[in-house]
């Protein structure tokens, strides 16, 4: 069975074109028709949470529980959505961990030209030690996949000397407001970009919080605007919809000033259709999130790819028909 997409302007007709694939998806290939909650909400795109890995191509229903346990990932919460971000993560990338010279190929054609092998991929991925995400980033000690700036898949790349931090987006209206306006007592004060990046330590609210008795974020401390950005930003670009990615750029340029790595790059994978998505940079002066690296000067590159792209090469470099499973189970899936 073959369903196609088309684009879609709105994030509303995006957003239920996503629940009927699924939708039509659950009714031929999960057996029972049990409503999952979540959020306290049933929803026919949701399974119970004991089926979750029936969301899962069925070759890594195995593997991928035991890389979790073994490697200490949290599994996402929401993973027995069947519009979970973090389970298309899995579909789509995870398998690839036995075929690395075709990630290897995509990534130097898409991402950087400069990637000459993969050497392994990670979820929810972390580095131990002086580089961890509480040591650099001033967040409270977590855990990967769970309360902490953990990106959702990095490739380390080049025999160790490389890394690409990838965040994965799937349905996702935008990268969600930054905590530190959702509690500052003045919030107005995120909106003046002009005291943001004349006067930071006054104005962002990430680094009074030990006031709260909470540790102060060390975000600003690896940041540094560039002229496109003095230029073109009309807030914080954490404030409205950019968090996510200022966490990950913030986390980036640190393992990049480190010197650990030849180079590091921060990166966002999503779905083309996703036009909310792209634009919600908007309000912040971005036309498309896709100019974020433009906003800051560092050692940290920042890059995207889309889906769609990424299965696109897979199918036309598949000479041996290895992945054509896989290729029929995401078309099925996800219409890519």
């Amino acid at each position: 069975m073959r369903l196609s997409f088309k684009i879609w302007i709105t994030m509303k007709d995006f957003d239920k074109q996503i629940e009927e694939q699924q939708v039509a998806w659950r009714k031929l290939h999960i057996a029972t028709g049990e409503l999952g909650i979540q959020n306290g909400k049933k929803r026919p795109w949701i399974l119970p949470q004991y089926l979750w890995i029936e969301g899962l191509w069925e070759p890594i229903r195995k593997t991928l529980p035991i890389y979790l346990e073994t490697e200490q990932v949290q599994r996402h919460k929401g993973c027995h959505n069947l519009k979970s971000s973090w389970m298309l993560c899995a579909n789509l990338y995870f398998p690839f961990k036995d075929d690395l010279p075709l990630l290897t190929s995509f990534l130097r054609s898409n991402v950087d030209p400069t990637i000459e092998t993969v050497d392994r991929i990670e979820l929810e991925y972390a580095e131990d030690g002086e580089l961890c995400p509480s040591q650099l980033l001033g967040e409270p000690e977590g855990s990967r996949g769970a309360n902490q700036t953990s990106p959702d898949i990095a490739f380390i790349v080049n025999n160790g000397k490389g890394l690409v931090l990838t965040e994965n987006k799937y349905t996702e209206h935008s990268f969600y407001e930054c905590s530190g306006r959702k509690y500052s007592p003045d919030p107005k004060r995120c909106l003046d970009i002009q005291s943001v990046l004349e006067d930071t330590e006054n104005t962002c609210y990430q680094l009074q919080w030990e006031k709260d008795g909470r540790p102060n974020r060390k975000y600003w401390d690896y940041l540094k605007i560039s002229d496109y950005g003095k230029e073109n930003l009309k807030r914080c670009p954490a404030a409205y919809s950019g968090c996510q990615l200022f966490r990950q750029q913030a986390l980036t340029e640190a393992i990049a000033q480190s010197g650990k790595y030849n180079f590091v790059i921060s990166c966002v994978a999503y779905d083309h259709n996703n036009q909310t998505l792209a634009n919600c940079l908007k309000p912040t002066g971005l036309y498309h999130f896709s100019d974020w690296g433009k906003l800051f000067n560092g050692k940290a590159k920042f890059s995207t790819f889309t889906h769609q792209q990424w299965v696109k090469w897979v199918r036309q470099n598949d000479s041996n028909g290895h992945w054509k499973e896989w290729l029929q189970y995401i078309n099925q899936r996800y219409g890519y």
